[in-house]
């Protein structure tokens, strides 16, 4: 069974610490890959604070409508310069219209 996020506190600035399922523990910082139009909204502390747990899809998700992959969240140090670089590429204009 993928692991799922049980819980999460925030930390300083953008950093969240999560528990997954499977008792291991993360410390996540989100402040190199909040771009795009679904994460700028998030560099507002004050939102980026607003995250919560919804148990049915065992991650966090944010009134935005953001979230991530519990399996991504779980294995963060495979997937982080990837979603870094990814975050940052230019979104094709035929996607914007």
């Amino acid at each position: 069974m993928p692991c799922t996020v049980t819980d999460f506190e925030f930390l300083n600035g953008y950093e969240i610490r999560f528990t997954f399922s499977d008792d291991t523990v993360r410390i996540i910082d989100f402040s190199s890959i909040l771009y795009g139009s679904v994460f700028v909204p998030l560099r507002n502390p004050a939102l980026f604070r607003q995250a919560e747990l919804n148990a049915d899809t065992g991650t966090i998700e944010w009134p935005t409508g953001a979230d991530f992959n519990p399996i991504i969240l779980h294995d963060w140090p495979e997937y982080q310069k990837k979603i870094e670089q990814a975050m940052r590429q230019p979104m094709p204009v035929a996607m914007i219209a």
